[in-house]
């Protein structure tokens, strides 16, 4: 299969971003490199550095630019100021992050994402390290309870927890679709398809936990934001709540001048706001890119420039 996956908000990023064709920037997030190709292709005597920890993902977008003023390095989107580092590169003039799982990722069933389809369960985005079947099949109940309530808000995550640890007793809970049956039959008859399909939040769980997500962006969002050059932006989207106050709470962070005792008369910390809003609100897709691309409906787009 195709690594395929239709760039998110595509025009409003690369606006987003204030390409320059003499710029360099970094994708840490590249796919399938769609996002990746349009910001490579702007660019002349630029340069685009692409990255992803998923071995497919780095194939794909290697084969997308090339020929294109890019470079495509498999590495966490965590690990940009180490990349950098490598490359001999101190600053860079924007940097692009697309969250979330891809289409790819979704629709392979090998990959143990989805819902949707029945396979075993896996959802490592980089391929390495302790899956999905590891991390359900070893929790405890309330250390699975807390991670579907905290990374799910799911609102049954302990009669959940419950039963995945009552059905594994006699043996492991192996597919995706074995994971949904036990969902639905933890949750009541009544409750079950409030806010969509009933695994949805279960799944969008252990996917954060398996891979790091939230973790991961953190250590981002702190260290990447140093490495943009003056005027550089900070262009991120965001599927889900979680990721979106981050990212919101860090880029207000950011934009923070005095941090003095609100009772302190006058201002004795000098501590000067070391970036802007460029949008004071999210940019949403339009009615019309969510009726052509339904994985869109749920993205916000947040922009920080550094000063």
């Amino acid at each position: 299969m195709d690594f395929s996956h239709i760039p998110v908000l595509l025009p409003e990023c690369l606006e987003g971003l204030n390409l320059r064709r003499e710029g360099l920037y970094l994708d840490g997030t590249a796919g399938g490199g769609g996002h990746s190709y349009e910001i490579a292709k702007r660019l002349t005597t630029g340069r685009l550095i692409a990255l992803d920890k998923d071995p497919d993902a780095v194939r794909a977008a290697g084969e997308r630019l090339s020929g294109l003023p890019a470079q495509v390095i498999e590495s966490d989107y965590a690990d940009i100021p180490q990349v950098l580092d490598k490359l001999g590169i101190d600053k860079v003039d924007g940097i692009l992050l697309d969250l979330g799982v891809s289409s790819y990722q979704l629709d392979t069933p090998e990959r143990g994402f989805s819902y949707r389809l029945d396979a075993p369960l896996d959802m490592r985005m980089s391929q390495k390290g302790p899956s999905a079947y590891d991390l359900v099949n070893s929790w405890d109940v309330s250390s699975m309870a807390r991670i579907l309530r905290e990374f799910g808000e799911e609102r049954y995550a302990l009669p959940i927890a419950k039963k995945i640890c009552r059905v594994r007793e006699q043996k492991p809970v192996e597919t995706t679709g074995e994971l949904v049956e036990l969902v639905k039959a933890a949750i009541p008859p009544g409750a079950r398809y409030e806010g969509g399909h009933p695994a949805k939040r279960t799944f969008q769980a252990i996917r954060i936990a398996v891979n790091s997500e939230l973790e991961n962006l953190s250590r981002c969002l702190d260290e990447a934001f140093q490495r943009l050059a003056p005027g550089g932006r900070f262009v991120i989207i965001t599927f889900h709540s979680l990721e979106d106050r981050m990212v919101k709470q860090k880029f207000a962070a950011y934009c923070k001048g005095c941090v003095c005792p609100p009772d302190f008369p006058v201002c004795v910390c000098g501590h000067a706001p070391e970036g802007r809003l460029v949008n004071k609100k999210p940019i949403e897709p339009t009615e019309e890119e969510k009726e052509r691309n339904s994985r869109s409906k749920s993205a916000k787009l947040r922009i920080l420039e550094k000063l």
